[in-house]
């Protein structure tokens, strides 16, 4: 059985991953809380300690999947989006996400693994008070990008989900003062149906990037 690490698993996407990727792999479940039920092995751990995931790391023996899914958004206008918001959320959701491929990267190279980085709609176009997020998603793009010319024998898949039925979208539709309408968003499982789709991919296929949107606000 394969091995795959997926932060983010609290719940959301992440959560929805490590189901699906349950009854092929043994899942490590990155996350501060880890929901009961959850299949796989909690690794609860703060991706912010940098200096702590090298040492966290060496638990994990081997590794054919590494999934990012573990992120931050706080929506603002540029002239009032703090210095705090721009650190933490480069922090979170890129140079956590740089280092923890980093100090893994033996692992996926010895099994000529696969990374999935789950970015976002705002990691292809930004829209107005997003532009600290957008911000931190162009940078992902680019370093899967990155990763993928220096790094040949990984697969290295970027996934753009449009808005999905989560908490983190429940924060931010209370933010934009606007209703949460789960019925007009991706579901999470949706979501991880197209990331297992990208890991079971036939070898000879290298799944780049994959944009999903709602059905309901597609076109």
């Amino acid at each position: 059985m394969q091995t795959a690490l997926v932060t983010g698993a609290s719940g959301g996407i992440g959560a929805a991953i490590a189901h699906v990727l349950a009854p092929t792999h043994e899942v490590w479940l990155g996350g501060r809380k880890i929901p009961e039920g959850l299949p796989g092995r909690p690794w609860p751990v703060d991706l912010r300690d940098l200096d702590a995931l090298a040492a966290r790391t060496a638990e994990i023996p081997d590794l054919d999947v590494l999934v990012h899914s573990a992120g931050m958004v706080e929506i603002a206008p540029l002239s009032q989006t703090s210095v705090r918001t721009w650190r933490e959320t480069l922090e979170l959701n890129v140079i956590a996400v740089a280092e923890l491929t980093r100090v893994l990267l033996p692992k996926l190279r010895a099994a000529n693994g696969h990374v999935i980085l789950i970015n976002s709609g705002a990691g292809l176009r930004v829209n107005a008070n997003w532009g600290a997020y957008a911000a931190s998603k162009y940078a992902l793009r680019a370093f899967a990008d990155a990763l993928r010319t220096e790094e040949p024998d990984i697969r290295v898949t970027s996934v753009f989900p449009g808005r999905t039925a989560t908490e983190m979208q429940r924060g931010v539709r209370a933010t934009e003062q606007g209703d949460y309408e789960p019925e007009k968003y991706l579901k999470p499982e949706t979501v991880a149906q197209f990331v297992l789709n990208a890991i079971t991919a036939p070898a000879d296929a290298h799944p780049t990037e994959v944009v999903i949107r709602p059905r309901a606000t597609a076109g």
